[in-house]
């Protein structure tokens, strides 16, 4: 099982000596940060986070619950409360001995129960670049359905990669944990 802890600058170290390459780090990031990963650009992904309500971003890392290992990272950004959304990024599996495990999965469900449950979302979406067929197969199957393509929309060395646009809405979520929404 997967549990979320608040992502802090003691976590920095760890995160960095996960993305040890260019192409991991544009996956990861997109065009947020550019490579090496550093401590000062980790600081500033932070500035402002993990503050509800005031914060519209929330920075997550993620531990298996019976090691207590940290094993991966993810974020739910651009909050919305006029219109109760939000979006999934920056989601990795960092300790590769977990990956195939579920842990992303244990991953996507927790941040979604965070996003409709305690925040009472209306709607949660996150983009993944269609060569990550791994993370397309894992979204789905916690599900988020595919709502189109973005052709071509980020340059790596000399090609282009698209971008997988997905989501899931509040009564998704509650019908397939056979729960019923709250009134608003």
């Amino acid at each position: 099982m997967i549990q979320l802890e608040y992502f802090t600058p003691a976590d920095f170290k760890q995160l960095i000596g996960w993305i040890q390459d260019p192409e991991l780090l544009q996956n990861w990031s997109g065009s947020l940060f550019s490579f090496p990963l550093t401590e000062d650009k980790l600081a500033w992904y932070l500035e402002g986070t993990n503050n509800p309500p005031e914060s519209d971003a929330l920075v997550y890392k993620a531990i298996e619950s019976r090691s207590g290992e940290t094993v991966g990272h993810i974020s739910l950004g651009g909050i919305s409360q006029k219109n109760n959304s939000a979006r999934i990024s920056r989601v990795l599996v960092g300790n590769t001995t977990v990956r195939g495990r579920g842990v992303c999965q244990g991953m996507i469900k927790a941040v979604l129960k965070i996003g409709f449950e305690d925040l009472g979302l209306h709607r949660i979406d996150l983009g993944v670049y269609d060569s990550n067929t791994a993370a397309i197969a894992c979204y789905e199957k916690c599900g988020m359905k595919k709502d189109g393509i973005m052709r071509d929309v980020l340059k790596h060395g000399d090609s282009y990669w698209s971008l997988i646009e997905m989501s899931m809405l509040e009564h998704e979520w509650y019908e397939l944990h056979g729960k019923k929404a709250a009134v608003l």
